[in-house]
């Protein structure tokens, strides 16, 4: 008896599987009709042309301030130039240049938008999907399309508000082009021979930077770390900043048996004292930060690492070289001086890319 049952369960369920196969239609299973297309509802603009034509006139207006903020974002990077002499200067440089630029785009943005939402056509569209070719009744369509768009969009149409457009767009890139102008000065055709001179001479003590106090070498325990300028610089009045970026220096002590230095720069250290520039041989950010444990420098921008042990050869990062060495000993008051120059261009490395320096 339960066999006769089971079989007429495998039975039903059969012929289940057989009308859902056949197509035939479930009556416990729910049904959805096609919704279409929602009801199109037309904007003021679309019938009203007083309204469409003063949304056109706000529209062009959002362009032309845009073309005006622009402008004044190119003014405004001469009228509060960046004085050298006082660093606070470059904050009314940037917030003046960088307000012109922000509301520049800002404006551009919100009139494109508003085109677009205002002007432009918005009738509900179904497009089937289809193959696409390149056969020439495809091309002709394709060129329907675009005379379709400019047409509704009113590109060619609406004249002054695509040329306040166009004006706009254009004049956008320029405060760039103005800022970017600065990052080749004419004066300085040799860029290496620039970056290999600094304030250190023979006898140039070494001081702390800020205070401009002289070091003594039994100052400089194990284990610590100074920044260094060279003395007289924070005399100078003119020149001050420019000469401070390629003479930075970070000061440190190592034990003198952790030092693995080449046959012709040992005389370059003192007791185990070294100085080596901070400025990265990567992109000139400020090299640091000093870990004593492992003696290695570490530069916070692109985390290039450089051995203290082995005259700060790369280790890991971007950096293409080992950080310059400025030769050091004592005076006769035991104070840390230089013994020369920089042997070599200080900063990144691309300096030295250029052949014509010596």
């Amino acid at each position: 008896m339960a066999e006769d049952e089971l079989g007429g369960e495998l039975r039903t369920a059969n012929s289940s599987d057989r009308a859902v196969s056949s197509g035939a239609q479930d009556p416990n299973v729910e049904t959805f009709e096609n919704p279409g297309m929602p009801d199109h509802h037309e904007r003021v603009t679309d019938t009203n042309p007083q309204k469409a034509k003063n949304t056109e006139r706000v529209v062009t207006a959002l362009f032309w301030v845009s073309l005006a903020f622009t402008i004044f974002a190119i003014a405004a990077y001469f009228v509060w130039p960046i004085n050298r002499e006082d660093i606070t200067s470059v904050r009314w440089n940037s917030m003046f240049v960088g307000l012109g630029i922000a509301f520049g785009m800002l404006t551009l943005g919100t009139g494109a938008v508003a085109w677009a939402k205002y002007l432009m056509k918005d009738e509900e569209q179904v497009e089937a999907r289809h193959k696409t070719g390149a056969s020439p009744a495809t091309a002709k369509r394709v060129s329907e399309v675009f005379k379709q768009a400019d047409e509704e969009s009113g590109f060619t149409r609406r004249k002054m508000l695509r040329n306040s457009l166009i004006g706009a767009a254009l004049a956008l890139p320029l405060p760039g082009i103005v800022l970017l102008r600065d990052l080749y000065n004419g004066n300085n055709e040799n860029p290496v021979k620039l970056m290999h001179q600094t304030m250190w001479d023979k006898g140039v003590r070494l001081v702390r930077d800020p205070s401009g106090t002289p070091i003594k070498a039994s100052e400089v325990t194990i284990g610590s770390a100074f920044h260094v300028i060279p003395e007289g610089l924070n005399e100078l009045e003119h020149g001050k900043l420019d000469e401070k970026a390629k003479a930075v220096v970070l000061l440190m002590r190592l034990p003198e048996d952790r030092l693995k230095e080449q046959e012709d720069r040992k005389s370059w250290s003192y007791h185990g004292i070294v100085a080596y520039s901070k400025v990265c041989t990567h992109v000139g950010c400020p090299v640091a930060l000093y870990e004593q444990q492992t003696h290695h420098l570490l530069c916070p921008c692109h985390q290039s690492q450089f051995d203290v042990t082995e005259h700060c050869k790369v280790i890991f990062g971007p950096a293409g070289r080992p950080l310059p060495q400025l030769p050091i000993t004592v005076d006769n008051d035991g104070y840390l001086v230089a013994q020369s120059d920089f042997h070599e261009p200080v900063g990144p490395t691309f300096w030295e890319r250029r052949n014509d320096y010596v």
